[in-house]
């Protein structure tokens, strides 16, 4: 058998060819207990730059690094066999030229073995994109809210309002006409988000963009209740892990204080019962 029969991960040409059929399914994913977990259910496993603020306290995700995103990848890897892992490129790994951009990408493709890249950026990515799509590198575009340049953004607001909708418009064209496989629209307005879908002929991924994108994306931490720093207007909340691991510490720490942990049931014991 041919080592092209045997893979049985999705690729990037699979997720493109979801568009019009069933909705893409996609979550972040930042460690290999993780990725086992969400592996089976999900399309695509994005392990995001969100990782600096949700795993390493970071303050925004600016301060990710190439390291943190490989090393992060390879564990992503390692816990997955099925979707499509996609890497998030840190920001100023890209943005300098489309060479840069290359080496760069190229090194988290190697390193990690992961499908795919994600870059932020609408029409002055577009050469970037076509110039690594051209050199085998698939990727995901990522226009709307671009977390990586909230400075200039003014903050986390809404993209694409009133006047704005042409500017989002031609970033989602200029994406796919590049080459990219897909698109995430994060923050646009429902009724524009949808409009886009139905113009472009690659999938666009939600995160705050309504009901009619091709698919949706989440973070991880956001819907299981574990990252409760802050909860966005459109993280819905499918578990609250978050607070029944508190408990669960507590409640440890409490039969520790009062020796009650570790029980009979929890030791070793001698041939005399010892």
């Amino acid at each position: 058998m041919s080592a092209t029969a045997r893979l049985k991960r999705l690729m990037p040409t699979d997720i493109r060819a979801l568009k019009g059929q069933a909705p893409v399914v996609v979550l972040t994913a930042y460690t290999t207990p993780v990725a086992k977990l969400a592996d089976a259910d999900c399309d695509v496993l994005l392990v995001g730059d969100s990782l600096g603020m949700v795993l390493h306290g970071l303050p925004s995700t600016l301060g990710v690094t190439m390291d943190m995103m490989i090393l992060h990848g390879q564990a992503v890897m390692r816990g997955s066999n099925h979707a499509l892992v996609v890497i998030d490129m840190p920001f100023g790994s890209y943005e300098e030229s489309p060479a840069q951009a290359f080496r760069n990408a190229a090194r988290i493709m190697a390193e990690t073995g992961a499908g795919a890249v994600k870059l932020e950026g609408g029409v002055h990515m577009a050469e970037t994109i076509a110039f690594l799509v051209a050199r085998g590198i698939p990727v995901m575009a990522h226009i709307g809210l671009t977390p990586q340049a909230v400075n200039t953004l003014g903050g986390y607001k809404v993209q694409g309002k009133g006047d704005d909708a042409a500017r989002l418009r031609a970033d989602a064209n200029a994406v796919a006409e590049a080459g990219a496989f897909s698109v995430v629209l994060e923050k646009v307005p429902a009724g524009l988000a949808g409009e886009i879908s139905r113009e472009l002929t690659i999938p666009t991924i939600g995160i705050g963009a309504g009901v009619d994108c091709d698919g949706q994306v989440l973070v991880i931490d956001d819907m299981l209740g574990l990252f409760a720093e802050f909860k966005p207007k459109f993280v819905k909340r499918y578990a609250e892990l978050g607070k029944t691991a508190a408990q669960a510490v507590a409640d440890y720490a409490a039969e520790v204080r009062a020796r009650s942990f570790p029980a009979a049931e929890h030791s070793f014991f001698d041939e005399a019962g010892k």
